[in-house]
């Protein structure tokens, strides 16, 4: 790929592990000049995936930013501003919460959550319309937005609270040639999720469920989330695509 085809910026929040860290290597391998890495504390594994997303022929900005705080928020995007003046892509990532049921929910655990996965979404937003000509902004969900998954608690709730933002992103920021759209999966096999309750009998019995016949990879979303940057998706707007190697099916 010609450098003129390259993306000039993508940033992506939640980037320094799992399906974050999966979406920053597709694009700093596929289109990507540059690509900023947005993530909360864990510098050893942000290093890691610097090195990775150089390795692919793209700079890397590491921003450090918590994105429950607003003011961390307008930080990461003065850091955008300095360094790449002009954004093209944000994938959102990031997200925050325990496994628990719902009626085990505390209120600071449900700010938290609700805070980092979907008011973040929609501050991130705010700030990509001042910063984007014909851009494409999308929020990674789950099947917990619609489905009810024992243990999800406040995260299920936050991420359909994440998709209806999408929709009503998508409709105010199409004048402004932005589209706005959502990638839900299935149960991924990230780090973080091998702390769900009984991590290794339920991955076992989804891949059993599962018409493909195995739960997903980082990679697997990382690969729809390119799809819906790309201009050839041009006509999709504010919908949520479903990667879930069928099991929503069942």
């Amino acid at each position: 790929m010609t450098d003129q085809s390259r993306t000039q910026a993508v940033l992506v929040s939640g980037g320094s592990r799992g399906i974050g860290r999966a979406v920053a290597l597709a694009f700093a391998c596929a289109r990507a000049r540059t690509v900023i890495v947005n993530y909360v504390r864990n510098d050893v594994e942000a290093e890691k995936t610097r090195a990775l997303v150089e390795s692919c022929g793209a700079e890397c900005v590491l921003a450090r930013a918590n994105l429950q705080y607003p003011d961390q928020i307008e930080g990461l995007f003065e850091t955008v501003r300095q360094r790449v003046g002009t954004l093209d892509v944000f994938v959102h990532c990031a997200a925050l919460g325990s496994f628990k049921p719902t009626l085990d929910v505390k209120p600071n655990q449900w700010d938290l959550t609700m805070n980092v996965g979907a008011r973040s979404f929609l501050l991130c937003a705010q700030h990509c319309a001042s910063l984007m000509e014909k851009g494409s902004i999308i929020a990674l969900s789950s099947l917990g937005s619609v489905r009810v998954t024992p243990n999800y608690g406040a995260l299920g709730v936050t991420k359909s609270a994440l998709e209806s933002l999408v929709r009503y992103l998508a409709v105010e920021l199409a004048p402004l040639g932005i589209r706005v759209n959502a990638v839900s999966g299935g149960f991924v096999e990230t780090d973080s999720i091998r702390n769900f309750p009984q991590f290794e009998t339920l991955s076992r019995e989804i891949a059993e469920r599962t018409p493909a016949g195995r739960i997903a990879q980082p990679a697997d979303l990382a690969n729809v989330v390119m799809f819906l940057a790309d201009p050839s998706s041009g006509w999709i707007y504010g919908q949520t695509l479903i990667a879930d190697g069928g099991i929503s099916l069942r």
